[in-house]
């Protein structure tokens, strides 16, 4: 019986999870379709696979944030200059989170090296509950980004979770997904390689 309901709540917060995200992302496609048009030209909305990501016209400054790794230490977005980052704001509690978390673990074990990260980043209260869910799961290549405050997704004006955002080398927000999503398609290796271009053509 108590499996039961334990698999019930499960489900039940799964839903409400899915409903607040789309909810969430109604409203910010909605608030944003008004600043959409930058001369002309329109962001536009990508497939990648079961999600949309939504890549603006002209990469976005980011407010400055910072978070913790593994080792304790605080560390910020500038510490991954140079390299293009996907930033997967995420936490154990969530549904959505769980399923995806393997596919961005691929993801990073194919692209992650000194030009491209996957940046999981944790909002749980206790950064502790992460190693087992990593275990649980079997994630092999990400390592552990811990923000208990929450602060970094208020700055970010990241309405629910998961949130992921492509960030180029210069710390430029590329666009951005709210919710789950198959981070290892071919459109998301499409996203990187523009993304790794560009900033080759800078160097």
């Amino acid at each position: 019986m108590k499996q039961i309901f334990r698999k019930t709540g499960w489900i039940a917060l799964g839903l409400i999870s899915v409903i607040a995200i789309a909810a969430a992302l109604y409203r910010y496609q909605d608030n944003n379709a008004s600043n959409n048009n930058f001369g002309g030209v329109l962001n536009v909305a990508i497939d990648i696979g079961n999600q949309r990501f939504m890549r603006w016209h002209t990469p976005r400054e980011l407010p400055a944030f910072s978070f913790q790794n593994e080792a304790g230490k605080t560390i910020s977005l500038a510490d991954f200059r140079g390299r293009v980052v996907l930033l997967n704001i995420w936490a154990t509690w969530c549904p959505p989170c769980r399923e995806e978390m393997p596919s961005l673990d691929r993801l990073n074990a194919k692209r992650g090296g000194p030009t491209f990260e996957v940046v999981a980043l944790s909002i749980d209260r206790d950064p502790a509950l992460v190693k087992p869910f990593y275990k649980e799961f079997n994630i092999q290549t990400l390592h552990g980004y811990f923000d208990p405050t929450t602060k970094v997704a208020d700055t970010l004006r990241i309405p629910g979770v998961p949130t992921t955002l492509l960030i180029n080398h210069e710390g430029r927000e590329i666009g951005r997904a709210m919710g789950a999503a198959a981070w290892d398609s071919p459109q998301v290796d499409a996203l990187i390689d523009a993304a790794l271009l560009r900033s080759s053509a800078k160097d």
